[in-house]
């Protein structure tokens, strides 16, 4: 393991756990592996608010949109087998069709390039308003011209995903879910995967949430609505690791994998840009794209009622990182940036020397809480309440073991100022001093503010 990894994902679980607490959400599960070895696997909150289950790493979630990936990987082992081509048209293999959307290809229906319509007419079952297209639903639906050219720009369809099931059921003569459990979910060896919620039996599920708004409070969302013929594009459940180890297998890196490194090359290429958006993503066979130089990632995200999720794949760092929130207003995107903005500070600064352990703390006052995060020469002064929590933190340089000096912070701060540990008589560290301003543990803090503040209010 890279040496300054440990230390990077003890940060991160802490990190995970302060923000679900500052952000009032109800879960978030994390894996994160290193090649294909899961290293991190945490699970922070509640399952299910209306009964107050415990979120752990084995509950499930529904990672919608995640699907694509899986769908795409099985047309890439098609392609591999000489059974399909890229450049077969739809209307070949699925009647039915418009003629205009027969004649696009598999690929740029893989690429999301096809120009075809995003949900139908009616998408009122992803405002759990209606049950999932079954197939006569989505061909009457595809039956209608395209919105675009195919090969003009990007367009983003769960109808063309779910053209592609269509596919694979005509070339493999089985069902969608029957296939890709044989062919992808199997031979991978993910054991917390299912193709949808039927399949996934008696196994802890995570149940999705409302917004707080507009009734004031979140309310539960089963999430427990069959795909039918949208399961390879929205269908899919697992756990945060299952959903991790699938990613990992994909990066042209990998040491196994279900597919050849030609394949795993091209799904994790750039193909179109989401140019009229900011983010600077693109689009690829079935995955997302973002980042620049050595932390450019593939991956891709999910929204289902009272679910949002994400993963991304960094193939330089040959890390792979999954975050799943089970709330409508999950906070899945910036946390995995800020899962990445840890990575990316530790391994710029280095692993933290021995001797260091206990200025590895979170201290609190009544401003909140600030973390002191060792690294490779420095401690580093993170706030836990931003979603990049390294970013302008100060450093304090060490001149003994509890004692040290703030040597880098903005001006508004306390640069040049001392940094001291303040232990109790059984050598235990009690508070941090960061020039004039005293830190406490959390316990700590809420004695003190329940005497100041309440029970002399009370009283």
């Amino acid at each position: 393991m890279t040496p300054w990894l440990p230390a990077a994902l003890a940060y991160v679980a802490g990190w995970l756990d302060f923000q679900r607490r500052q952000h009032d959400q109800p879960g978030v599960a994390v894996a994160i592996a290193s090649g294909g070895e899961i290293v991190l696997e945490a699970a922070f909150g509640s399952a299910d608010l209306a009964t107050g289950e415990a979120l752990t790493p084995r509950h499930g979630f529904r990672i919608a949109s995640h699907s694509k990936s899986f769908t795409a990987a099985g047309i890439m082992r098609l392609v591999e087998d000489g059974r399909l081509r890229l450049d077969d048209k739809v209307g070949s293999l699925i009647d039915g069709l418009h003629p205009q959307v027969a004649a696009v290809t598999i690929g740029q229906v893989l690429s999301n390039s096809a120009g075809l319509t995003r949900d139908g007419p009616d998408n009122g079952q992803f405002f759990d308003r209606k049950p999932y297209c079954d197939r006569a639903e989505l061909l009457a639906d595809l039956a209608a011209p395209p919105v675009f050219p195919a090969a003009q720009r990007f367009k983003y369809s769960n109808h063309g995903f779910a053209l592609l099931g269509l596919v694979i059921e005509a070339v493999t003569g089985l069902s969608y879910s029957e296939w890709i459990t044989d062919e992808v979910v199997a031979k991978i060896g993910l054991l917390e995967t299912k193709a949808d919620i039927e399949l996934w039996g008696p196994r802890p599920l995570a149940k999705g949430h409302s917004g707080t708004q507009p009734l004031g409070y979140r309310v539960v969302i089963p999430g427990d609505n069959p795909g039918r013929a949208m399961v390879s594009a929205a269908g899919f459940v697992a756990t945060a690791a299952d959903v991790a180890r699938y990613f990992a297998q994909l990066s042209p890196r990998a040491e196994t994998s279900l597919l050849s490194p030609l394949s795993r090359r091209e799904m994790s290429r750039r193909l179109w840009p989401d140019d009229e958006a900011s983010l600077g993503r693109h689009y690829g066979y079935g995955t997302i794209h973002g980042g620049d130089g050595d932390w450019r990632w593939f991956g891709h995200s999910g929204g289902f009622q009272g679910f949002i999720t994400r993963t991304c794949v960094f193939p330089e760092q040959d890390l792979t990182v999954s975050v799943l929130t089970n709330a409508i207003d999950g906070l899945a995107h910036p946390w995995l940036d800020g899962v990445a903005h840890i990575l990316r500070t530790f391994a710029e600064r280095g692993a933290p020397p021995a001797g260091t352990e206990s200025w590895s703390r979170r201290g609190w006052c009544i401003w909140g809480a600030g973390d002191l995060v060792p690294v490779s020469g420095h401690v580093l002064v993170a706030n836990p309440a931003l979603f990049t929590p390294f970013l302008d933190a100060g450093e304090i340089t060490l001149d003994g073991p509890d004692h040290g000096r703030i040597t880098r912070a903005s001006g508004f701060n306390s640069p040049g100022e001392p940094a001291r540990l303040v232990r109790d008589e059984s050598g235990a560290v009690q508070s941090i001093w960061l020039g004039g301003g005293r830190f406490i543990g959390e316990e700590d803090m809420k004695v003190e503010m329940l005497a100041r503040y309440v029970e002399k209010t009370s009283g």
